[in-house]
């Protein structure tokens, strides 16, 4: 399935007071909180990111799915949004895909790992909000039309200025050039020993 994805993302300082604030909105839980995997793959000269392409096989509980994204044809750059054209499809066996990725030349290049909860309103039916708990700290995506992005911005008394646009990889590299930190991947096994030791 082919679609535009419009998002926001957020830093999350409480998230027993965000899941609090959400259950009073209305929201409903679709899916409790789970483990979710996810690895990037590219050439090796790094093709796909150099042209603003993201392919990726996450394992979410027990499912897996494959991903490519890309920016839109008509991309407003000054944007306060992040819009990619997202294709995925849900597949039987994530480590077969992730050989066959391999085997023509699209290897691993990045890890992240999130624990996920996600929110629907029956008053906004394919828009959703997740909550992501990620080694390097908490944050929600709100994922929809940009009016009901707005609305729920406006509902959750959140300012619109710290909101973000980034993905989850430059966020990891913001926080790796703050830390100083050597690692890799935003994994809880790589990272969580660089935390207990700061």
């Amino acid at each position: 399935m082919q679609s535009a994805e419009i998002e926001l993302k957020l830093p999350v300082d409480d998230l027993q007071a965000l899941h609090d604030k959400l259950d009073e909105l209305g929201f409903q839980v679709d899916t409790p909180r789970t483990f979710e995997q996810n690895t990037l793959y590219d050439t090796p000269d790094r093709s796909l990111k150099a042209g603003g392409q993201l392919l990726r096989v996450r394992q979410y509980g027990d499912k897996f799915v494959v991903t490519h994204k890309r920016h839109p044809d008509d991309e407003e750059p000054d944007s306060f949004y992040k819009v990619r054209i997202e294709t995925e499809s849900e597949v039987a066996d994530g480590p077969a895909l992730a050989e066959i990725f391999t085997r023509i030349g699209y290897g691993p290049t990045f890890r992240y790992e999130k624990y996920r909860t996600e929110y629907s309103h029956r008053d906004a039916p394919g828009a959703h909000l997740v909550v992501d708990e990620t080694p390097i700290g908490n944050y929600a995506e709100l994922e929809g039309p940009t009016g009901w992005i707005d609305r729920t911005l406006n509902a959750l008394g959140v300012d619109p200025g710290v909101c973000l646009t980034e993905s989850y990889g430059k966020l990891f590299l913001a926080w790796k050039k703050r830390t100083g930190s050597p690692v890799e991947n935003l994994t809880f096994a790589e990272i969580a020993p660089v935390l207990v030791g700061a």
